[in-house]
């Protein structure tokens, strides 16, 4: 079976060789039969990928430790959710996953694009192809994922203790899917490049797969931070580490292109930007995939021990010499004559809103390779840390919550003195009265001040925007409020869609804030019955208890909380040792609530003397990170759900270009 998921492997990159040629050859010849045969091809090399990943799953769970990358990466112990997200848990397993995920969505593509974009079509089929020529190059002649070992191993190695949470079943694949589905607005971008089909309509026909992308960046982002949170034991979500910074990039480009993208309809602007901002997407998430294959940083998400790092900086190399010079060529072709009137517009505050979030990524960008940069010029590794980030992106921030504020509710082209004040009048009243009631609530005066009150007039704007769509449909159609609210939603399910995220967005950077701000952290050593105060909480360290099985054994200690003279819970921080790879890991344990999280780690436990260290965190608002992740995912839902006129409307209703059958 092994020898049969190789050759998958290599047929599949005969395949995706030939239809990109075909392809390419069928558009400039425009034959028809040629760009079919491409197509058919391009179905076939996700068919032999199908096989080849079923195979390999099918050693995971057989416990075939014959092969090299299931013996590194399981073992007979393992539970079977970790033995399948196995597959993705080594550097072979994770290049043959996001083969399988890039072939699949340009499956999805073709069947979508059959009777439509016609001329857009070989191109993107080409670029697709060409892309899953790399990841299955590298598969055939440089990480054989089907690797025997000269003699089978009696026992597998275990998966790294860190990836064994229930995260690594969800957070890899939706950050894999982020990643991969983003290259189908680049494959478009470039056919439209290649063509000189340079209007909106691939813009249109990308549009849902733009906001997936987008989607699954932002699952992925928030899956991680909620997994570091749950599994490093360190008391936060977030620390800047270099590959959390390479799932950040793309989702901050890709953001700013959303919204811009809507300039370019609109008003036939920012179309140079546009496809800048696409064509970098892609770019930074090859980016993102070297930082962690290179072995250049370190990082507890990343193949230190891999030396595919020069491949993937030549195909990086590559997308921005290709891209770069297809936009340089048609640089005349893309300019407008088109711009904004007036700093006082939506087309204004949309574009400062792409300045921050690209400046965001720029800083995000610079502090993570800097310490590589000074390396190589300097000898010298100089170490770049959150407080570096957090400078310089916390004001950032806080620019982009106001203009998340301003961009819904300020007029297109330019906005009147009496369309400003109809509406910020009430919004900006909101956000001052919010403003005062912080200070008489002894909030100091900083960054986390300024974000709950630009958090009260983003919502005010939002609810202002609602309110008023409702009331208008009540006052023209007599409908109740919620069947008004419903329609109204249902009709513009891309602009409230948009808002919901906004609220999502809202909630995310208020967690963020508080927990950023007002974190109380402390550190006690106990003996059993012994107190130590935590913010408004008591901790007594009660017992220890042991368990023990072949997988693993666990070390607890029994701690009860107390509030107010009252027992509130009982937590149990862990310290776990897995006994295949010989290695301990921490088991943190939390009470979380909307106000705070109590997030309690067992330090050490000195069996001798009985004496436990307990380190405890109070995280305030914490959970409305999640919930606002939560929020946002529904908003992204509704962006993208089709209406029904979209659903009804027939090929060439959505833009086809035909060309005749030869």
């Amino acid at each position: 079976m092994p020898e049969l998921g190789r050759l998958a492997i290599c047929l599949a990159l005969l395949f995706a060789v030939y239809a990109t040629g075909v392809s390419i050859v069928g558009a400039i010849r425009r034959r028809r039969h040629l760009v079919r045969s491409g197509a058919h091809a391009a179905y076939a090399v996700f068919a032999l990928v199908v096989v080849a990943v079923a195979i390999l799953l099918r050693a995971l769970l057989a416990h075939d430790f014959s092969l090299e990358y299931v013996a590194a990466y399981s073992s007979s112990t393992l539970p079977v959710q970790y033995t399948v997200a196995a597959l993705w848990g080594g550097q072979k397993g994770s290049l043959l996953f996001w083969a399988f995920m890039l072939t699949l969505f340009t499956t999805i593509v073709q069947v979508q694009n059959r009777e439509r974009n016609r001329d857009l079509m070989p191109w993107v089929t080409a670029t697709l192809m060409t892309t899953a020529m790399f990841f299955l190059g590298l598969l055939t002649f440089v990480t054989d994922p089907f690797e025997r070992l000269p003699i089978a191993a009696r026992e597998g190695a275990d998966l790294n203790p860190l990836l064994q949470n229930y995260w690594m079943t969800i957070h890899p694949p939706s950050l894999y899917t982020g990643y991969v589905s983003a290259s189908v607005p680049f494959a478009f971008a470039i056919a439209a490049l290649a063509t000189g089909r340079l209007g909106d309509q691939w813009i249109r026909s990308v549009r849902r797969w733009s906001l997936f992308s987008w989607f699954f960046l932002t699952l992925g982002n928030l899956f991680g931070a909620r997994w570091a949170y749950e599994v490093l034991g360190w008391g936060g979500y977030w620390a800047w580490d270099p590959v959390e910074n390479a799932a950040f990039m793309p989702w901050l480009v890709s953001t700013a292109y959303l919204h811009s993208v809507m300039i370019q309809e609109k008003k036939d602007m920012l179309r140079v930007w546009n496809m800048i901002l696409v064509l970098l997407t892609f770019s930074l998430t090859i980016f993102g995939t070297f930082l962690t294959r290179s072995g250049v940083i370190s990082s507890v998400h990343s193949f230190t021990q891999s030396g595919l790092g020069p491949f993937f900086i030549g195909f990086l190399l590559l997308v921005l010499v290709v891209s770069g010079g297809l936009v340089a060529y048609r640089f005349p072709e893309l300019r407008t004559a088109a711009t904004v009137e007036s700093f006082l517009s939506r087309e204004a505050a949309f574009l400062f809103n792409n300045l921050v979030l690209v400046g965001i990524a720029f800083a995000v960008f610079w502090g993570t390779v800097f310490p590589v940069v000074s390396e190589w010029v300097r000898g010298v590794k100089i170490t770049v840390g959150p407080p570096f980030f957090n400078r310089v992106n916390a004001p950032l921030g806080v620019a982009l919550l106001l203009l998340a504020g301003i961009g819904p509710a300020i007029a297109w082209r330019r906005a009147s003195p009496r369309n400003l004040w109809r509406a910020f009048a009430t919004p900006v009243g909101a956000g001052l009265v919010a403003a005062v009631a912080l200070l008489l609530a002894r909030v100091p005066l900083g960054y986390a001040h300024a974000t709950f009150a630009l958090g009260v007039f983003v919502l005010g704007t939002i609810a202002q925007e609602f309110w008023r769509g409702m009331r208008a449909r009540q006052a023209m159609l007599h409908e109740s409020a919620p069947r008004a609210l419903s329609r109204l939603v249902g009709k513009n399910r891309r602009r409230y869609g948009g808002y919901i995220i906004h609220v999502g967005v809202v909630a995310v950077f208020v967690g963020v804030a508080a927990s950023s701000a007002f974190r109380v952290e402390v550190q006690q050593t106990l003996a059993a019955g012994q107190e130590v105060a935590a913010g408004k909480f008591t901790l007594r360290y009660e017992q220890i208890t042991k368990q023990d099985d072949p997988h693993m054994s666990r070390l607890a200690a029994v701690v009860s909380v107390w509030r107010d003279g009252r027992q509130i819970a009982t937590l149990a921080p862990e310290k776990r040792f897995y006994k295949k790879p010989q290695q301990p890991t921490t088991e943190v344990a939390m009470r979380p609530t909307l106000t705070e999280d109590l997030y309690l780690v067992l330090g050490s436990y000195d069996e001798e003397s009985g004496l436990v260290t307990i380190l405890a965190y109070v995280n305030p608002l914490v959970s409305w990170i999640w919930i606002g992740g939560v929020i946002m995912a529904l908003g992204t839902t509704v962006a993208m759900w089709p209406t029904l006129a979209e659903r009804r409307a027939p090929a060439y209703a959505l833009g086809a270009a035909r060309v005749p059958a030869d």
